[in-house]
């Protein structure tokens, strides 16, 4: 049957196969988490841009459905 350093070296070569496939599957998580942080990063980025246009805006002016400042009053500017 197998012999003690046979089942050694098999068992070395298993162990090195297993910590490569891990590794990769770490390597494959990490570019997930970057995907992942940098859409959050840029969705503050646009929420920090947008709030600072709503503060900007004169009261009144703001219209919620378009996410915009209007340049004229409701009703016409009369």
């Amino acid at each position: 049957m197998f012999t003690t350093p046979r089942l050694i070296a098999a068992a070395a070569a298993l162990a090195i196969v297993a910590a490569v496939v891990a590794w990769i599957y770490r390597q494959g998580g990490d570019d997930v988490r970057t995907s992942i942080e940098r859409q959050n990063n840029e969705a503050g980025r646009t929420a920090d841009d947008v709030r600072s246009r709503f503060d900007l805006c004169p009261p009144g002016m703001w219209d919620f459905g378009a996410g915009k400042c209007r340049r004229t009053a409701p009703g016409g500017g009369h």
